[in-house]
Protein backbone atom coordinates (compact mmCIF):
# COMPACT_ATOMS: atom_id res chain seq x y z
CA UNK A 1 0.00 0.00 0.00
CA UNK A 2 3.04 2.43 0.93
CA UNK A 3 4.43 1.65 -2.42
CA UNK A 4 1.52 2.27 -4.27
CA UNK A 5 0.87 5.73 -2.63
CA UNK A 6 4.38 6.99 -3.07
CA UNK A 7 4.14 5.67 -6.81
CA UNK A 8 0.59 7.46 -7.32
CA UNK A 9 2.30 10.53 -5.46
CA UNK A 10 5.47 10.18 -8.31
CA UNK A 11 2.94 10.17 -11.05
CA UNK A 12 1.47 13.90 -9.94
CA UNK A 13 5.08 15.07 -9.28
CA UNK A 14 5.53 14.26 -12.79
CA UNK A 15 2.12 15.24 -14.30
CA UNK A 16 2.46 18.42 -12.55
CA UNK A 17 6.00 19.31 -13.67
CA UNK A 18 4.98 18.37 -16.63
CA UNK A 19 2.03 21.07 -17.21
CA UNK A 20 4.12 23.43 -15.71
CA UNK A 21 6.64 23.03 -18.06
CA UNK A 22 3.90 23.27 -21.10
CA UNK A 23 1.49 26.55 -19.52
CA UNK A 24 1.48 29.44 -22.05
CA UNK A 25 3.85 32.10 -22.58
CA UNK A 26 1.55 35.37 -23.22
CA UNK A 27 3.24 37.91 -25.60
CA UNK A 28 1.15 40.93 -25.99
CA UNK A 29 1.23 44.75 -26.90
CA UNK A 30 -0.55 48.04 -25.94
CA UNK A 31 -0.10 51.66 -26.85
CA UNK A 32 -0.74 52.99 -23.43
CA UNK A 33 -1.95 56.65 -24.54
CA UNK A 34 0.22 59.28 -23.31
CA UNK A 35 1.84 57.18 -20.40
CA UNK A 36 3.22 60.78 -18.88
CA UNK A 37 4.88 61.36 -15.36
CA UNK A 38 3.73 64.54 -14.20
CA UNK A 39 6.46 66.38 -13.46
CA UNK A 40 7.83 68.99 -15.97
CA UNK A 41 11.00 68.04 -18.01
CA UNK A 42 13.34 71.46 -18.48
CA UNK A 43 15.10 69.46 -21.16
CA UNK A 44 12.39 69.22 -23.49
CA UNK A 45 10.06 71.44 -25.26
CA UNK A 46 6.97 69.66 -25.08
CA UNK A 47 5.55 69.77 -21.84
CA UNK A 48 1.89 69.45 -21.58
CA UNK A 49 1.33 66.65 -19.41
CA UNK A 50 2.21 68.85 -16.30
CA UNK A 51 -0.01 70.27 -14.14
CA UNK A 52 0.68 73.69 -15.30
CA UNK A 53 0.49 72.31 -18.45
CA UNK A 54 -2.02 72.06 -21.73
CA UNK A 55 -4.04 68.83 -20.11
CA UNK A 56 -3.76 69.76 -16.67
CA UNK A 57 -1.65 66.22 -15.79
CA UNK A 58 -1.77 66.32 -12.22
CA UNK A 59 -0.26 63.34 -10.11
CA UNK A 60 -3.42 61.86 -8.80
CA UNK A 61 -4.76 62.25 -12.47
CA UNK A 62 -1.33 60.17 -13.46
CA UNK A 63 -1.86 57.54 -10.40
CA UNK A 64 -5.62 56.77 -11.43
CA UNK A 65 -3.75 55.99 -15.24
CA UNK A 66 -1.34 54.10 -13.32
CA UNK A 67 -3.57 51.89 -11.67
CA UNK A 68 -6.10 51.72 -14.43
CA UNK A 69 -2.97 50.37 -16.68
CA UNK A 70 -2.01 47.52 -14.16
CA UNK A 71 -5.44 46.44 -13.47
CA UNK A 72 -5.93 45.89 -17.31
CA UNK A 73 -2.53 44.19 -17.85
CA UNK A 74 -3.47 41.80 -14.58
CA UNK A 75 -6.97 41.20 -16.36
CA UNK A 76 -4.98 40.66 -19.73
CA UNK A 77 -2.82 38.31 -17.58
CA UNK A 78 -4.97 36.27 -15.94
CA UNK A 79 -3.20 36.81 -12.90
CA UNK A 80 0.20 35.34 -14.16
CA UNK A 81 3.44 36.77 -15.59
CA UNK A 82 2.89 38.26 -19.03
CA UNK A 83 6.25 36.42 -20.45
CA UNK A 84 6.82 39.54 -22.51
CA UNK A 85 5.16 43.03 -22.96
CA UNK A 86 5.93 45.70 -25.87
CA UNK A 87 4.68 49.22 -25.33
CA UNK A 88 4.69 52.39 -27.05
CA UNK A 89 3.37 55.93 -25.77
CA UNK A 90 5.61 55.49 -22.38
CA UNK A 91 7.63 58.68 -21.29
CA UNK A 92 11.02 57.64 -19.36
CA UNK A 93 11.95 54.81 -16.90
CA UNK A 94 9.67 56.53 -13.95
CA UNK A 95 6.51 55.80 -15.12
CA UNK A 96 7.52 52.25 -16.09
CA UNK A 97 9.00 51.43 -12.18
CA UNK A 98 5.62 53.03 -10.98
CA UNK A 99 4.02 50.98 -12.90
CA UNK A 100 6.13 47.83 -12.64
CA UNK A 101 7.59 48.19 -9.18
CA UNK A 102 5.03 50.01 -7.28
CA UNK A 103 1.72 48.20 -7.69
CA UNK A 104 0.96 44.41 -7.71
CA UNK A 105 2.28 44.12 -10.80
CA UNK A 106 5.54 43.55 -8.91
CA UNK A 107 5.22 40.35 -7.41
CA UNK A 108 5.67 39.14 -11.60
CA UNK A 109 9.44 40.02 -11.25
CA UNK A 110 9.06 42.07 -14.16
CA UNK A 111 12.32 44.06 -15.97
CA UNK A 112 12.23 46.39 -18.69
CA UNK A 113 14.00 47.72 -21.62
CA UNK A 114 13.65 51.58 -22.79
CA UNK A 115 15.62 53.99 -24.41
CA UNK A 116 14.95 57.64 -24.99
CA UNK A 117 13.73 58.78 -28.32
CA UNK A 118 13.36 61.24 -30.84
CA UNK A 119 9.76 61.73 -30.52
CA UNK A 120 9.27 65.18 -29.96
CA UNK A 121 7.03 64.46 -27.40
CA UNK A 122 9.16 62.49 -25.37
CA UNK A 123 7.02 58.61 -25.75
CA UNK A 124 8.98 56.09 -26.72
CA UNK A 125 8.46 52.47 -27.36
CA UNK A 126 9.65 49.89 -24.41
CA UNK A 127 9.82 46.21 -23.71
CA UNK A 128 8.89 44.84 -20.75
CA UNK A 129 9.41 41.15 -19.95
CA UNK A 130 9.49 38.85 -17.28
CA UNK A 131 12.49 37.37 -15.29
CA UNK A 132 11.16 33.95 -14.78
CA UNK A 133 10.54 33.39 -18.15
CA UNK A 134 13.15 35.37 -20.38
CA UNK A 135 16.90 36.19 -19.91
CA UNK A 136 18.09 39.66 -21.87
CA UNK A 137 20.64 39.02 -24.17
CA UNK A 138 20.89 42.44 -26.14
CA UNK A 139 18.85 45.26 -26.97
CA UNK A 140 19.23 48.15 -28.93
CA UNK A 141 17.12 50.96 -30.75
CA UNK A 142 16.78 50.71 -34.74
CA UNK A 143 16.41 54.71 -35.75
CA UNK A 144 14.18 56.01 -38.91
CA UNK A 145 15.68 57.02 -41.62
CA UNK A 146 14.00 58.37 -44.85
CA UNK A 147 16.55 59.15 -47.71
CA UNK A 148 13.64 61.28 -49.43
CA UNK A 149 13.10 63.08 -46.23
CA UNK A 150 15.72 63.37 -44.22
CA UNK A 151 14.05 66.55 -42.44
CA UNK A 152 11.75 64.19 -40.66
CA UNK A 153 12.36 62.36 -37.75
CA UNK A 154 10.01 59.96 -36.37
CA UNK A 155 10.23 56.89 -33.49
CA UNK A 156 12.83 54.22 -33.40
CA UNK A 157 11.95 50.78 -33.43
CA UNK A 158 12.61 48.91 -30.09
CA UNK A 159 14.63 45.56 -30.32
CA UNK A 160 15.85 43.04 -27.83
CA UNK A 161 17.30 39.48 -28.28
CA UNK A 162 15.65 37.15 -24.99
CA UNK A 163 16.60 33.18 -24.08
CA UNK A 164 13.71 31.40 -22.89
CA UNK A 165 14.53 29.07 -20.14
CA UNK A 166 13.02 25.94 -19.67
CA UNK A 167 14.84 23.28 -17.46
CA UNK A 168 14.53 19.38 -17.34
CA UNK A 169 13.66 18.62 -14.14
CA UNK A 170 14.89 14.71 -13.91
CA UNK A 171 18.68 16.20 -14.72
CA UNK A 172 18.90 19.70 -14.33
CA UNK A 173 20.38 20.17 -17.61
CA UNK A 174 18.70 23.07 -19.38
CA UNK A 175 17.48 24.01 -22.93
CA UNK A 176 16.40 27.48 -24.37
CA UNK A 177 15.27 29.08 -27.32
CA UNK A 178 16.23 32.59 -28.73
CA UNK A 179 13.35 35.21 -29.26
CA UNK A 180 13.95 38.45 -31.29
CA UNK A 181 11.33 40.90 -30.69
CA UNK A 182 10.72 44.42 -32.30
CA UNK A 183 8.58 46.61 -30.96
CA UNK A 184 7.14 49.59 -33.18
CA UNK A 185 5.01 52.83 -33.52
CA UNK A 186 4.97 53.68 -36.73
CA UNK A 187 4.52 57.22 -38.21
CA UNK A 188 0.89 58.41 -37.09
CA UNK A 189 -1.96 59.60 -39.95
CA UNK A 190 -1.96 63.09 -37.93
CA UNK A 191 -1.11 64.52 -41.63
CA UNK A 192 -3.39 62.62 -43.51
CA UNK A 193 -3.11 59.30 -44.38
CA UNK A 194 -2.10 59.77 -48.24
CA UNK A 195 0.38 62.57 -47.30
CA UNK A 196 2.09 59.77 -44.30
CA UNK A 197 1.71 56.58 -45.85
CA UNK A 198 5.47 57.04 -47.47
CA UNK A 199 6.45 57.54 -44.03
CA UNK A 200 5.18 54.21 -42.59
CA UNK A 201 6.15 52.34 -45.44
CA UNK A 202 9.48 53.29 -44.66
CA UNK A 203 9.12 52.16 -41.48
CA UNK A 204 8.33 48.82 -42.69
CA UNK A 205 10.86 48.73 -44.90
CA UNK A 206 13.66 49.15 -42.16
CA UNK A 207 11.88 46.37 -39.89
CA UNK A 208 12.02 43.83 -42.72
CA UNK A 209 15.25 44.68 -43.73
CA UNK A 210 16.48 43.88 -39.55
CA UNK A 211 14.15 40.98 -39.49
CA UNK A 212 15.81 40.01 -43.32
CA UNK A 213 19.63 39.82 -41.66
CA UNK A 214 18.41 37.92 -38.87
CA UNK A 215 17.02 34.96 -41.31
CA UNK A 216 19.98 35.50 -43.50
CA UNK A 217 22.91 35.22 -40.39
CA UNK A 218 20.75 32.10 -39.15
CA UNK A 219 22.80 28.08 -40.06
CA UNK A 220 21.30 26.52 -42.89
CA UNK A 221 18.10 24.61 -41.54
CA UNK A 222 17.60 26.60 -38.89
CA UNK A 223 14.47 28.73 -38.60
CA UNK A 224 15.01 32.32 -36.51
CA UNK A 225 11.99 33.26 -33.86
CA UNK A 226 11.30 37.04 -34.61
CA UNK A 227 8.09 38.39 -32.92
CA UNK A 228 7.41 41.94 -34.46
CA UNK A 229 4.89 44.00 -32.23
CA UNK A 230 3.24 47.43 -32.72
CA UNK A 231 0.81 49.98 -33.12
CA UNK A 232 1.12 50.39 -37.47
CA UNK A 233 -0.91 53.07 -37.58
CA UNK A 234 -1.97 51.19 -41.05
CA UNK A 235 -4.61 47.91 -41.08
CA UNK A 236 -2.74 44.87 -42.22
CA UNK A 237 -3.93 45.29 -45.40
CA UNK A 238 -2.73 48.60 -46.13
CA UNK A 239 0.25 48.58 -48.31
CA UNK A 240 3.43 49.28 -45.93
CA UNK A 241 1.90 45.95 -43.90
CA UNK A 242 0.71 43.75 -47.04
CA UNK A 243 3.16 45.23 -49.84
CA UNK A 244 6.09 46.31 -48.20
CA UNK A 245 6.51 43.90 -44.89
CA UNK A 246 4.97 41.39 -46.90
CA UNK A 247 2.75 40.03 -43.72
CA UNK A 248 0.39 37.68 -44.70
CA UNK A 249 -2.19 36.47 -42.31
CA UNK A 250 -1.41 32.78 -41.48
CA UNK A 251 -4.47 31.33 -44.41
CA UNK A 252 -2.52 33.67 -47.16
CA UNK A 253 0.35 31.97 -46.83
CA UNK A 254 3.64 32.08 -49.30
CA UNK A 255 7.18 32.32 -49.89
CA UNK A 256 9.28 34.57 -48.34
CA UNK A 257 6.09 36.45 -46.58
CA UNK A 258 5.99 36.95 -42.40
CA UNK A 259 2.76 35.67 -40.78
CA UNK A 260 0.37 38.22 -39.42
CA UNK A 261 -1.52 36.66 -36.51
CA UNK A 262 -3.84 39.70 -36.48
CA UNK A 263 -3.95 39.60 -40.06
CA UNK A 264 -7.90 39.07 -40.33
CA UNK A 265 -10.77 39.79 -37.61
CA UNK A 266 -11.62 36.32 -37.69
CA UNK A 267 -11.29 34.87 -34.41
CA UNK A 268 -9.79 37.45 -32.38
CA UNK A 269 -12.69 38.30 -30.15
CA UNK A 270 -13.47 41.45 -31.27
CA UNK A 271 -14.00 43.82 -34.19
CA UNK A 272 -10.01 45.87 -33.87
CA UNK A 273 -8.19 47.79 -31.34
CA UNK A 274 -9.36 51.51 -32.10
CA UNK A 275 -12.36 53.32 -33.20
CA UNK A 276 -12.56 55.75 -35.77
CA UNK A 277 -15.87 56.94 -35.53
CA UNK A 278 -18.22 53.90 -36.49
CA UNK A 279 -15.09 51.95 -37.58
CA UNK A 280 -12.99 49.48 -35.51
CA UNK A 281 -9.74 49.34 -37.09
CA UNK A 282 -6.67 46.93 -36.30
CA UNK A 283 -3.75 48.97 -36.16
CA UNK A 284 -2.17 47.44 -33.49
CA UNK A 285 -0.85 43.89 -34.91
CA UNK A 286 1.67 41.18 -33.88
CA UNK A 287 3.49 39.53 -36.89
CA UNK A 288 6.02 36.42 -36.48
CA UNK A 289 8.74 34.45 -38.54
CA UNK A 290 7.94 30.65 -39.86
CA UNK A 291 10.12 29.82 -36.63
CA UNK A 292 7.14 30.75 -34.48
CA UNK A 293 4.97 28.85 -36.27
CA UNK A 294 6.89 25.96 -36.35
CA UNK A 295 5.27 23.10 -33.52
CA UNK A 296 8.35 21.01 -34.85
CA UNK A 297 10.21 21.61 -31.23
CA UNK A 298 10.53 24.34 -29.00
CA UNK A 299 8.08 27.34 -28.30
CA UNK A 300 6.14 28.45 -30.79
CA UNK A 301 2.71 29.90 -31.72
CA UNK A 302 0.13 28.22 -30.10
CA UNK A 303 -2.59 27.88 -32.71
CA UNK A 304 -5.89 30.02 -32.16
CA UNK A 305 -4.71 32.00 -29.29
CA UNK A 306 -4.30 35.67 -31.16
CA UNK A 307 -6.39 38.03 -29.05
CA UNK A 308 -7.57 41.58 -28.81
CA UNK A 309 -8.33 42.04 -25.40
CA UNK A 310 -10.98 44.10 -24.17
CA UNK A 311 -12.50 44.15 -20.73
CA UNK A 312 -16.01 46.05 -20.33
CA UNK A 313 -14.21 48.18 -17.93
CA UNK A 314 -11.93 49.45 -20.56
CA UNK A 315 -14.93 50.32 -22.54
CA UNK A 316 -18.18 52.98 -22.80
CA UNK A 317 -21.26 53.29 -24.79
CA UNK A 318 -20.89 55.31 -27.45
CA UNK A 319 -23.85 57.52 -27.74
CA UNK A 320 -22.38 59.00 -31.13
CA UNK A 321 -22.06 56.52 -32.97
CA UNK A 322 -23.73 53.72 -31.21
CA UNK A 323 -22.63 50.37 -29.51
CA UNK A 324 -19.44 50.30 -27.62
CA UNK A 325 -16.28 52.58 -27.83
CA UNK A 326 -12.93 52.88 -26.10
CA UNK A 327 -12.79 54.37 -22.16
CA UNK A 328 -9.84 56.91 -23.18
CA UNK A 329 -7.77 58.91 -20.97
CA UNK A 330 -8.36 62.55 -22.67
CA UNK A 331 -10.06 63.18 -26.38
CA UNK A 332 -8.11 65.98 -26.93
CA UNK A 333 -8.21 68.56 -24.12
CA UNK A 334 -11.28 66.89 -22.03
CA UNK A 335 -10.58 64.18 -19.35
CA UNK A 336 -12.00 61.50 -19.27
CA UNK A 337 -10.24 59.40 -16.96
CA UNK A 338 -10.10 56.37 -18.74
CA UNK A 339 -7.40 53.59 -20.10
CA UNK A 340 -6.50 54.05 -23.37
CA UNK A 341 -7.32 55.11 -27.20
CA UNK A 342 -6.24 51.41 -28.29
CA UNK A 343 -7.06 47.62 -26.93
CA UNK A 344 -4.15 45.57 -26.47
CA UNK A 345 -2.82 42.76 -28.06
CA UNK A 346 -1.55 39.32 -27.39
CA UNK A 347 -0.73 35.43 -28.24
CA UNK A 348 0.21 32.80 -26.65
CA UNK A 349 3.71 30.60 -27.01
CA UNK A 350 3.66 27.02 -26.01
CA UNK A 351 7.10 24.88 -25.82
CA UNK A 352 6.20 20.80 -26.66
CA UNK A 353 7.36 18.03 -23.89
CA UNK A 354 8.21 14.67 -24.37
Amino acid sequence: MRKYVLLCFVCFVITATAMAQNEPVRVAFWNMENFFDPFVDSTKTYNAFTEDGMQHWTKSRFYRKRNNMYKAILAMSENRPIGILGMCEVENEYVLSALFDQTPLKKHNYRWVHYEGPDKRGIDPAIVYSIDHFQLVESAVIPYYNPEDTAYHSRDILYAKFIHKESDPSTGSGTADTIHIFVNHWPSRYSGELETVGSRSCSASILRAKVDSIMASAPKGYHPKVIMMGDLNDCPTDPSVYDVLRARHPSEREDGCLFNLFGKSDGLGFEGTLKHQADWQIFDQIIVTEGVMDDREGLHYQEGSARIFHADFMLEDDETYHDKKLFRTYIGPRYFGGFSDHLPVYIDLIRNVE
